[in-house]
């Protein structure tokens, strides 16, 4: 298996592999040797320029850090605007770009992690596909989605995870009452 991501950095790595088709683990050194000494490479590059640039300009790096949000963050969203538009250069990539935004100020005001948000706009084309196989092949069925000792296990566990926050939270609130 793949295992489990623990942060935001991680869910894109897997993320990207995944919508290649390359599947990420401990096989990933046998099975594409090419790619991933070639990725090892682009770090080391990386590191010896960011060496290069940094020393010169570290000074100037923290003078940067003394810049308020409110002149740092506009000048930010103008070249993330820029960056959309100069893809498709579409007016509707720039809507998509301010509602996302939005959400995602949203989710930060809420705390909600990153990586389960990463993994599930890269896994949600792929879970649809096989959704979408295993209907085909039960001619439509719906009962192929819970007809298995394994598929119930799952929707068991999958209702425990929604259940139990919720659970945990309300114990929380009685133990502190008492």
């Amino acid at each position: 298996g793949s295992g489990l991501v623990g942060s935001g950095t991680t869910a894109v790595m897997m993320g990207a592999l995944l919508m290649y088709n390359i599947a990420p683990g401990p096989q990933l050194f046998v099975q594409q040797p090419v790619l991933v000494w070639s990725l090892i490479a682009s770090l080391m590059v990386g590191n010896i320029i960011l060496l290069v640039l940094n020393l010169p300009l570290v000074g100037f790096f923290a003078r940067m850090l003394s810049i308020p949000n409110y002149i740092l963050i506009p000048i930010i969203a103008s070249v993330s605007f820029v960056g959309v538009y100069a893809i498709h250069s579409n007016i509707f990539d720039l809507l998509l770009c301010m509602g996302l935004g939005v959400c995602g100020y949203i989710l930060r005001k809420f705390d909600f992690p990153l990586a389960p948000l990463i993994l599930g706009f890269v896994l949600g084309e792929l879970m649809e596909s096989n959704l979408r196989r295993a209907l085909s092949i039960s001619q439509g069925e719906l009962d192929v989605l819970w007809s298995s000792n394994i598929s119930i296990g799952l929707w068991i566990m999958s209702g425990l995870l929604l259940i139990l926050p919720i659970v945990r939270k309300y114990l929380f609130i009685k133990k502190q009452q008492a």
